[in-house]
C-alpha cells in the first residue's frame, strides 16, 4: 500500500499509546507524549509550546522531521521511521515541591545536553549492545563516526523575569542504509546504530530506554540542586567523553579557533582546552564546534 508506514517492514511505527502507557505515568517528568507522522522540528514543536506556557515534562516525537535543527544552523534530516527524533521540555528554573527539587541555578543549565549525552550513551549500550562515547559538547560516537546529535535550546519565560525553560532534542541514526547516511560539513563521517552492528533496532525499546535514562539522571541532577559533581552526572559525562585527552580544534561562536589538549570538563559543563603557543595558555570553553585530530 503506497503511503503504508508498513511498507519498509525493517522501520515499523512507534506506537503513541504504548509510549504513553510506558513512560508518562510511571517515569516524571514526563507528563505528556505527542507522536507525530511529521514535522518539521521537534524541538521547534516544544519550543513553541515552551513560550505557550505548557509546564515541564512534554515529550514531542516525529517519525520524520522536515526541518529538523542541529548547531549552527545545519539540518538534520532521515527518511520516515529510520531513526529516533524526540525533543522533551524541562523547567529547570522551577521548583517543585513533590519531589522537594529546588530551582536550579542558571549556572547549571549547560549540563543538560551534556546528561542528555549520557543518558543516550545508556541506552545505546543497554539496548544495542555497542560502546559508544561522547564529543563534547553534543555528538555521540560510535567507533568514531557520529551517529546521534543533542541540541539544546533556551526559550525566555512568558512573563519578564521567568525562568527560561530548556529544551533538549535529540537525533538518533537507527537504521539508516549507507546511502542514507546525512553529509556532516564539520567532515565527521556518520553512521547508525545498523550499521554499526547493533543487537537491537527496535525504535520502541531504544526511546523507552532514553527517556528513562535521561529522567533519571535529570532527577539526581535536581535532587542535587543542579549540581553536576554532586549528583555523579560529571563523573559518568568524564567516563564515556571520547574528546579528553585529545588534540582537538575549537571553531568558536566568533569565528576564531584554537588548537590544543582538551583537559577536563568544568562543573559549569564547559571545557577547558590548553593550547601551547606563544606559552601554554588554558580556556574556559562554554560552547565550540570540535575537530577529534588525534
Amino acid at each position: 500500500m503506497p503511503g503504508s508506514p508498513y511498507t519498509d517492514l525493517d522501520r515499523p511505527p512507534l506506537s503513541a499509546a504504548r509510549l504513553r502507557r510506558a513512560l508518562v505515568a510511571p517515569y516524571g517528568p514526563w507528563a505528556r507524549l505527542e507522536l507525530r507522522a511529521e514535522t518539521g522540528s521537534t524541538n521547534a514543536d516544544v519550543a513553541e509550546a515552551a513560550r505557550d506556557g505548557e509546564p515541564e515534562g512534554l515529550v514531542v516525537v516525529a517519525e520524520r522531521q522536515t526541518a529538523g535543527r542541529g548547531r549552527r544552523g545545519r539540518t538534520w534530516q532521515s527518511p520516515p521511521r529510520a531513526g529516533i527524533a524526540t525533543s522533551v521540555l524541562l523547567r529547570p528554573g522551577e521548583a517543585v515541591p513533590d519531589r522537594d527539587w529546588q530551582p536550579a541555578p542558571p549556572t547549571g543549565y549547560g549540563w543538560l545536553p551534556l546528561l542528555a549525552g549520557v543518558a543516550l550513551v545508556e541506552a545505546v549500550g543497554r539496548l544495542a549492545e555497542l560502546d559508544a562515547s561522547l564529543k563534547w559538547p553534543n555528538d555521540l560516537l560510535i567507533d568514531g563516526a557520529k551517529c546521534a546529535g543533542i541540541l539544546a535550546e533556551a526559550v525566555p519565560g512568558p512573563e519578564f523575569g521567568d525562568p527560561p525553560a530548556v529544551v533538549l532534542g535529540i537525533g538518533l541514526n537507527v537504521t539508516l542504509r549507507a546511502d542514507e547516511l546525512p553529509e556532516n560539513p564539520t567532515g565527521l563521517r556518520a553512521t547508525s546504530l545498523q550499521l554499526a552492528g547493533a543487537t537491537a533496532t527496535d525504535r520502541d525499546p531504544l526511546l523507552r530506554a532514553l527517556l528513562r535514562s535521561l529522567a533519571e539522571w535529570y532527577a539526581r541532577w535536581r535532587a542535587a540542586g543542579g549540581d553536576a559533581t554532586a549528583s555523579g552526572l560529571r563523573e559518568a559525562y568524564l567516563k564515556v567523553c571520547a574528546t579528553v585527552g585529545r588534540e582537538v580544534r575549537a571553531l568558536l561562536p566568533d569565528g576564531t579557533e584554537l588548537t590544543g589538549t582538551a583537559t577536563t570538563i568544568t562543573g559549569e559543563g564547559h571545557l577547558l582546552l590548553t593550547t601551547p603557543h606563544p606559552t601554554p595558555t588554558t580556556h574556559s570553553l562554554p560552547a565550540a564546534d570540535l575537530l577529534h585530530l588525534r
